[in-house]
């Protein structure tokens, strides 16, 4: 029962906050009143003029390109949630002062000053009280439950969202009280639904009122104050009144309490009332908070990390893998070595077992082995994966016969093991926690306990050998910088101690025990089969005592007519060819004069695809390898197959391409991803170009020299005008500025480095001139866009005409009109507050008034001169700048450097790495199911999924086989199975690849 009651408590400890909900009903509110009125006038009376025509699609249209990532789709709740708000507040606050809503019959500055007014006071209010109930709980005449502190951004939206709806009913309704006499009918609830009952619904719309007196009837009978100030003797001089309705001349003060100020007061109070009777009555006594022993988790949804943000300017773990890449490249590239150690512990020791070698599969009648690199990025992926692991079976499709592929007792990890760097964090959130829920470690382990001798066996079994478990051993990954590439995940980042801590020093990867003790091992299989796998470091290529190791266990162990699975990291025959250099000569030596013709297969990851060439006809020269396969699909971001299609030729030998996952050309559809999806899935990377576009323009601020575009009277006048402006700004750039010119040669050399080494110094100089031409061109035609926007608003009095408090002066001209206050409510306000309470009012406006405090400064700038200009209005200048250069450059900044990547991927097959890393793809996941068959041969099946769930829900056959026995032993091992649509719960994996290699 205690279960039960934790299920059904909501998801928050009070779910009070519902403005989310209230927003849409002041949407409904607004769509209501919007009806009533006669909208199509709204659109015939709209301006002619081209110019703010033009000015009106370059504010919407750039409004909504900046929030077009935030509006469908909550890619981070709070930081969304910002987003809608900062777009909001800077359109609502230029366009207002567009004369088109003038010429509409619209004036919102009315509006806008109401919303400041409430807004400051509902967050003055509802501070107060909270600070109040706390202090009632601190002295316990409260609930305890009063002690959670709702958060501040709690309160700013609940203010906003209220004031929001009082501005909408004074728009609508405005702050009259009720008529003197009533309406020809009175319109409620039971008059309204009554005829509805009694007859048929065409009777009923046709009797239904004209909708004029709908709308009076809602304004001033269903949401008009109750009653006159009159009826309240003692708070009549706290209240605020409304406007007298009068056709001649009014004398007496109005004694109607103001429906604005009743509405608001109404909205406070049950707001306060919610809040209380959540916190000390019923909601808080049904809905205890569980302590002790009953405090538990109850996990509904998979806790998956999403795909790691490669272009992300805020994250702190690829902050740390940069610095990470400079230690390990200093530190450990030539002066330490893990394996060095391994080896001279190992023969120290001097026993049976040197941890390396592993003999304990090589009797059985036939096995079954996996194969995956790359996995430890999105959860959603890697699970996918894992889960197609840990099952029993497989039913799939083989050459048109359905086939059952039995679960493998051996998984081989193929490096690249966590992203984006080898943190405790990555690897238990990113790698462990997937494959937990795959299939679930054994009820004795303890994830916190080092394993301090291996295996750690369950208590009935003596040997590994008498162990029917499956089990897993992996590679470390290798990527870091050589000469001419330079790639950000490594488990050698951190000097190899995160992963020999978790897959050396631990017991169990999931329900995968994990027999491993070193970083590198050889693995007897049955029918003469061994699997090398390689640490091949921060070098790209085997130490000497590895070396040394695997030359003696060919020599001594491995038989003349055994077969040799080699495993790397990275796949040296595809990079060798792309980057046009010779990497991994120590494995070379090995497979070419010790294995000699012995090693069948080369199987690597880095790459996230799956591909395999195999070697053609013998000629003069076997091939030391018969089959080369890369398969990085366990669970990391996509990578572009086209860019490797011409590849042919290693060591001598002709390969043939006999299969790609995905196909090159659908590889190519994929990079135009770049162009229409970067910003989307790359948002945060608007720190970064936002920021660094705002430096290009910073000395070029402000334009006061505009005069020639006003002479011109047609388009192409104003198009030749503009193109003469980009280039007298850019060479004012190189001739006078420092701030502007010393962050265009930090881009300039920023965008020469980013260009891949793969091509000639000219050419790497000249693609990286170009890119950063196009960033500076459109940042300085971003920078004449605002300018002549402004520039245009002034010269036509909208802007920068009556100072920096041009609202707050308009509202209290009129303020005493529309709300009157005979009893001197405001006065005394101010006087308690000591002069706070007007202050406020007056510098928020002006805040929230960001376009007339741009333009006043602007054309004080202009008038005297930068220099004259204290620090203090600079400061208020450029930030009022940078709000709306900000959200005009992020989006475009986004899309040309998506579209750089683009051109360079699929025209110049350059950025590999960085064009696909951008798109985030959870997709296109495969791994290897190989089978060694009672008569010696190898049957290989490459098994993909094209399509990776991104929601899941708890398989309830999983639930009701909790048992004792091991997870590997029940015929559902995993927790979570996919939403539909999908109605195969192994997201119809299928078979991309089938071969055989004869023994």
């Amino acid at each position: 029962m205690d279960r039960v009651k934790e299920i059904l408590t909501h998801q928050y400890s009070y779910p009070h906050e519902h403005s989310r909900h209230a927003m849409l009903a002041v949407l409904a509110g607004c769509l209501f009143f919007i009806s009533t009125d006669n909208f199509h006038t709204l659109i015939h009376r709209f301006d002619n003029n081209i110019k703010w025509w033009s000015i009106y699609a370059f504010l919407l249209g750039f409004f909504y390109f900046f929030s077009s990532p935030f509006l469908v789709r909550t890619i981070e709740p709070s930081y969304s949630n910002f987003n809608r708000w900062y777009v909001l507040w800077l359109l609502v606050a230029a366009v207002y002062h567009l004369p088109s809503f003038q010429s509409m019959g619209v004036d919102i500055r009315m509006n806008l000053s109401l919303f400041l007014t409430l807004f400051m006071a509902s967050v003055l209010i509802l501070v107060l009280f909270h600070i109040s109930y706390l202090g009632l709980w601190y002295l316990g005449l409260v609930a305890r439950l009063a002690g959670n502190r709702p958060e501040i951004l709690t309160i700013l939206q609940n203010s906003t969202v209220l004031s929001i709806a009082c501005c909408v009913f004074y728009s609508h309704c405005g702050n009259r009280g009720p008529k003197g006499k009533p309406l020809g009918r009175q319109l409620s609830s039971t008059v309204l639904f009554e005829n509805l009952l009694h007859s048929n619904l065409t009777k009923w719309i046709n009797n239904w009122p004209p909708m004029h007196e709908v709308k009076e009837q809602v304004c001033h009978n269903w949401l008009g104050p109750v009653g006159s100030a009159a009826d309240y003797p003692v708070f009549s001089k706290w209240v605020v009144y409304g406007e007298m309705v009068c056709h001649d001349a009014c004398v007496k003060t109005s004694e109607n309490i103001s429906p604005i100020f009743s509405l608001w007061a109404t909205f406070i109070g049950l707001y306060i009332a919610n809040y209380i009777v959540e916190r000390s009555t019923g909601w808080a006594l049904t809905h205890p908070q569980p302590s002790g022993a009953r405090r538990r988790k109850i996990v509904t949804a998979p806790e998956f990390l999403d795909m790691v943000p490669w272009y992300s300017g805020t994250s702190a773990d690829l902050f740390k893998t940069a610095f990470d890449l400079v230690i390990s490249v200093t530190l450990f590239l030539g002066r330490f070595d893990l394996r060095t150690m391994q080896a001279a512990i190992s023969k120290a020791q001097q026993t049976e077992k040197d941890g390396f070698l592993y003999t304990h599969f090589h009797k059985k009648e036939e096995m079954w082995f996996d194969f995956m690199a790359d996995t430890g990025d999105g959860g959603n992926s890697t699970y996918t994966v894992a889960r197609l692991l840990a099952q029993p079976f497989l039913k799939v499709n083989v050459g048109g016969r359905e086939t059952v592929l039995q679960r493998s007792s051996l998984l081989l990890l193929g490096g690249d093991l966590a992203y984006p760097n080898p943190s405790p964090t990555s690897y238990e959130q990113r790698l462990f926690r997937p494959f937990e829920y795959a299939m679930q470690p054994p009820k004795f382990y303890r994830p916190e306990h080092i394993a301090a001798t291996k295996p750690e066996l369950p208590d009935n079994v003596e040997k590994l050998q008498a162990y029917v478990g499956p089990q897993c051993f992996a590679i470390p990954g290798n990527h870091g910088c050589s000469s001419y590439t330079c790639i950000f995940v490594s488990d050698w980042f951190d000097g190899l101690e995160t992963f020999m801590r978790y897959i050396c020093h631990k017991s169990w990867l999931g329900g995968w025990l994990l027999p491993q003790e070193k970083s590198y091992f050889a693995l007897q299989l049955p029918h003469g089969w061994w699997v090398f796998g390689l640490d091949q470091a921060l070098h790209g290529d085997i130490d000497l005592f590895q070396f040394k190791y695997f030359s003696e266990i060919a020599k001594e162990q491995v038989g003349s007519k055994d077969s040799v699975i080699i495993i790397t990291h990275e796949p040296t025959w595809l990079l060798d060819w792309y980057w046009e250099g010779s990497t991994g000569n120590n494995v070379s030596h090995l497979i070419k004069d010790h294995l000699k013709g012995r090693c069948r297969l080369r199987l690597s990851g880095d790459l996230h695809f799956y591909m395999r060439h195999t070697a053609g006809p013998a000629a003069e020269n076997p091939a030391s390898v018969q089959h080369l396969i890369v398969n990085g699909c366990g669970g990391a971001f996509l990578h572009p197959t086209h860019v490797f299609t011409k590849f042919s030729q290693f060591e001598g030998t002709t390969y043939q391409n006999k299969a790609s996952y995905p196909l090159p050309v659908d590889s190519r559809k994929i990079a135009l991803g770049n162009i229409l999806k970067f910003r989307k899935k790359n948002w945060r990377f608007d720190i970064i170009g936002g920021v660094l576009y705002f430096v290009l323009v910073f000395s070029m601020f402000p334009q006061c020299d505009l005069d020639k575009f006003f002479q011109k009277n047609t388009f192409f006048g104003h198009t030749r005008q503009f193109f003469n402006t980009v280039g007298q700004v850019i060479y004012f750039l190189l001739e006078d500025s420092y701030v502007s010119l010393g962050g265009l040669f930090g881009m300039l050399i920023l965008a020469v480095l980013f260009v891949p080494g793969k091509v000639s110094r000219k050419k790497k100089f000249l693609i990286g001139f170009l890119h950063c031409c196009v960033h500076l061109i459109v940042a300085i035609g971003l920078l004449l866009l605002l300018e002549l926007g402004i520039e245009t608003c002034v010269r036509h009095g909208l802007l920068g005409n009556a100072g920096y408090h041009t609202l707050y002066e308009w509202y209290r001209s009129v303020e005493n009109e529309h709300f009157p206050d005979p009893t001197g409510l405001r006065a005394r306000m101010e006087r308690w507050t000591l002069g706070l309470y007007p202050a406020c009012l007056k510098y928020l406006m002006s805040a929230f008034d960001v376009p007339e405090v741009m333009a006043v400064t602007r054309s004080n700038i202009c008038r005297t001169g930068l220099d004259s200009m204290s620090r203090g209005f600079k400061l208020i200048y450029y930030s009022s700048v940078f709000l709306y250069f900000w959200v005009f450059s992020t989006p475009v900044v986004s899309f040309i450097f998506g579209s750089y990547l683009y051109t360079c991927i699929n025209w110049l097959n350059l950025h590999f790495d960085e064009a696909f890393s951008s798109l985030r793809i959870a997709n296109y996941k495969s791994f290897l199911r190989c089978h060694v068959t009672k008569t010696g041969d190898l049957e290989v099946y490459t098994l993909a999924v094209d399509k990776v769930p991104k929601e899941w829900m708890l398989d309830p056959l999983w639930d009701e086989e909790q048992s004792v026995s091991p997870s590997y032993s029940r015929k559902y091992p995993s927790q979570w199975i996919p939403l539909p649509p999908y109605r195969d719960a192994n997201c119809n994996v299928r078979v991309i690849d089938h071969f055989v290699v004869s023994k």
